[in-house]
C-alpha cells in the first residue's frame, strides 16, 4: 500500500515545529536541562516508532499489525497531546508581543490540558472501548402483526475481533450480556473481522453461545469479504470467504447472503431480509435488495439488514414503492468519537448513529455505532452498544 507521501511530510514538519517550540520552552523556563533531554530524546523515540510502524509490511501476520495499530495510536496520543498544549501556550505568549510577560496561568494551563489529552487518551483505549452500553428502543410499525407486538430484537455490530487478536474475553461478556437480555432474535449486521476470517477462529467459541428462540441472523460487511487483505490468487480470496461462511455455520447464526427468512408467531409473520454490503464509494457493492426480496412493495411487515445506511438513504427513505418499515445497519462506529451527542462522522455519513426517519416516517432506519474498533483501538465516547428493540404496534404514522 503506497503511503500519502505529501500529508506525510506535513506532519512530520508539523511535528518537528511542535517538538521544537516544547524543548525550548523547558529550556527556558528550568534551570535544568533534564526535562528538556528528556523530552528530546522521547521525541527519537516517538519519531523511530513511527518510522518502524510505516516501513512494516502490510502482508505480516494479525499479531504485526497489531502491533502497528498500537505503535501509531501512542504516536498520535502523544502528539495530540503536545498540539493541545502547544496551542494553549502560544496564547499565554501573546503579551511578549507587546513586551509584556508571559500569561504563567495559562501556560499552566496548557500543561494540565496536555496531560489530559494524554489520559483521555489512554482512557479511551484501556477503559471506555470494553465499556458496553445497553440501548432500549421502542420502534411503532404501522400494520404490525399483532403476534409480533413486543416482539424483541437484540442487534450487535461491526465486532472486528482481530483488534482482539486471540483475547476473548471482551467477545465472551459480550455474548453474555446479549444473553441476558432474553431477546426473541439476535441480529449481527456485518464486519465481523478486520480483514481475514482467521481472526474470527478464537471468538467462534463465545460467539456460538448466543442464543435466542428465533437465533442468530447476520450479514456481510464490507471487511468480511477480504478486500483488505492481499490474496496471492483469487482462489485464496475465495477460500477466505469459505471460512467466514463455514465458521458462521458453525457458530449456529444464519447468514443471509441477499436473502430472506420469515418469523411465524401463532397465524401472525414478518420477514427479516439480509442483504449484502451495499455502499457508497469506495466501498464495493455486494448486495442487491430485489434479489433478497423481489416482492418489497408487497404487504408484509419487512425488517432488513444492511450494513451501510448510505444504503437506506440512498435506496430506501422516502420510496413510496418500497414496504421496509425498518432498516438495521452499522458500518459508521460514529468514527469512534462522540461528544455530548457530536461526532465527526456526521461530516461523512448524514445517518451516523441511532434512530432517523424519513419525512412520512414510514422508513426508519437505526444506525447501531458497533462494540468493536478498528484503525485506531480507542473509543472516544461512542461506548460500545448493544441495541435492544421492542416492536410496537402503531397507527397515524403519517
Amino acid at each position: 500500500m503506497r503511503l500519502p507521501l505529501f500529508p506525510l511530510l506535513i506532519a512530520i514538519i508539523v511535528n518537528l515545529l511542535v517538538d521544537t517550540y516544547i524543548y525550548k520552552a523547558l529550556t527556558h523556563r528550568f534551570r535544568s536541562r533534564i526535562p528538556a533531554q528528556v523530552h528530546l530524546w522521547s521525541a527519537v523515540a516517538l519519531f523511530i516508532l513511527i518510522v518502524v510502524a510505516l516501513l512494516m509490511p502490510r502482508t505480516s501476520s494479525e499479531s504485526a499489525l497489531l502491533a502497528v495499530m498500537w505503535m501509531i495510536y501512542i504516536y498520535i496520543s502523544v502528539y495530540f497531546a503536545k498540539y493541545a498544549f502547544v496551542i494553549i501556550d502560544l496564547a499565554a505568549r501573546i503579551p511578549q508581543l507587546l513586551r509584556r510577560k508571559r500569561l504563567r496561568w495559562l501556560s499552566a494551563i496548557a500543561s494540565v490540558t496536555g496531560v489530559g489529552v494524554l489520559g483521555v487518551m489512554l482512557w479511551a483505549s484501556m477503559i471506555n472501548r470494553f465499556h458496553i452500553d445497553v440501548n432500549e428502543v421502542e420502534i411503532g410499525i404501522d400494520g404490525l402483526p399483532d403476534g409480533f407486538d413486543g416482539y424483541r430484537i437484540a442487534q450487535i455490530s461491526d465486532l472486528h475481533v482481530g483488534t482482539f487478536g486471540s483475547d476473548t474475553s471482551f467477545v465472551s461478556t459480550l455474548a453474555d450480556r446479549v444473553n441476558a437480555l432474553d431477546a426473541d432474535m439476535i441480529v449481527f449486521t456485518g464486519d465481523i473481522v478486520n480483514s481475514r476470517s482467521t481472526e474470527l477462529i478464537p471468538h467462534a467459541a463465545p460467539l456460538s453461545r448466543l442464543s435466542a428462540p428465533d437465533g442468530v441472523l447476520s450479514i456481510l460487511g464490507n471487511h468480511d469479504y477480504g478486500d483488505y487483505a492481499s490474496w496471492p490468487d483469487k482462489a485464496a480470496k475465495q477460500g477466505n470467504m469459505d471460512l467466514m461462511k463455514s465458521l458462521q455455520k458453525d457458530m449456529g447464526w444464519r447468514l443471509l447472503l441477499n436473502e430472506s427468512v420469515m418469523l411465524h408467531r401463532g397465524g401472525d409473520s414478518i420477514a427479516v431480509i439480509g442483504v449484502e454490503n451495499i455502499g457508497d464509494p469506495p466501498f464495493p457493492v455486494y448486495g442487491s435488495l430485489s434479489d433478497a426480496y423481489p416482492q418489497y412493495s408487497d404487504s408484509v411487515v419487512k425488517i432488513l439488514l444492511t450494513h451501510n445506511p448510505a444504503h437506506w438513504v440512498d435506496s430506501i427513505a422516502s420510496r413510496p414503492d418500497i414496504n421496509i418499515p425498518l432498516s438495521l445497519s452499522g458500518h459508521t462506529h460514529a468514527m469512534q468519537i462522540e461528544i455530548f451527542g457530536w461526532s465527526p462522522a456526521k461530516y461523512r455519513y448524514p445517518t451516523w448513529g441511532g434512530l432517523y426517519a424519513d419525512d412520512n416516517g414510514s422508513h426508519q432506519l437505526y444506525v447501531n455505532i458497533g462494540t468493536g474498533t478498528v484503525g485506531f483501538p480507542a473509543r472516544v465516547g461512542a461506548t460500545p452498544e448493544i441495541t435492544l428493540f421492542t416492536l410496537k404496534k402503531a397507527k397515524n404514522l403519517h
